[in-house]
């Protein structure tokens, strides 16, 4: 098993830490220490549809070497109020070391209340190989070819 570096930002002492719910769980849950508004940090947030919002979850990272971080919404928020990961999944980079933040949007058609200490997204490492690009002037043929958006199915 690999190991996650956790630290926690100040005021962040009552939160838990990036957690599994159980032990097969792929993900570690990430719990809400403030939502961001207007620049000010705030305890509670009121989400109407199609609103965003950032939130802090108190605790800075280190991830393995070669591992990224992706930050996945949760599936209870999805199904019960349309609460998404804008950017989902957001990347933690393992150099990044600041305060993790997610960025959540209202896909619903109501007011979503979120209150500090909340589970608000997950947290998924995997490996991530290094890889650099470097061009080409032509790729091996495949039976796909350049067949995009639709190609290989329904609505294409």
């Amino acid at each position: 098993m690999l190991t996650l570096l956790v630290r926690r930002v100040a005021g962040a002492d009552d939160l838990p830490l990036p957690a599994r719910r159980t032990p097969s769980s792929a993900g570690l849950d990430l719990s809400a220490r403030a939502f961001v508004v207007d620049g000010v940090e705030r305890d509670r947030i009121s989400l109407a549809p199609g609103e965003r919002a950032l939130v802090k979850v108190g605790v800075a990272l280190a991830l393995p070497a070669g591992h990224v971080g992706l930050v996945c919404p949760r599936s209870g928020l999805a199904l019960a109020h349309g609460v998404g990961v804008v950017n989902g999944p957001g990347v933690l980079d393992e150099d990044y070391r600041g305060e993790v933040g997610v960025l959540l949007i209202n896909h619903g058609a109501a007011k979503v209340e979120l209150s500090r200490g909340e589970r608000v997204a997950q947290l998924v490492v995997l490996p991530a190989p290094l890889v650099e690009a470097r061009e080409v002037d032509s790729l091996d043929e495949t039976r796909r070819g350049d067949g995009g958006f639709g190609s290989t199915g329904r609505g294409g």
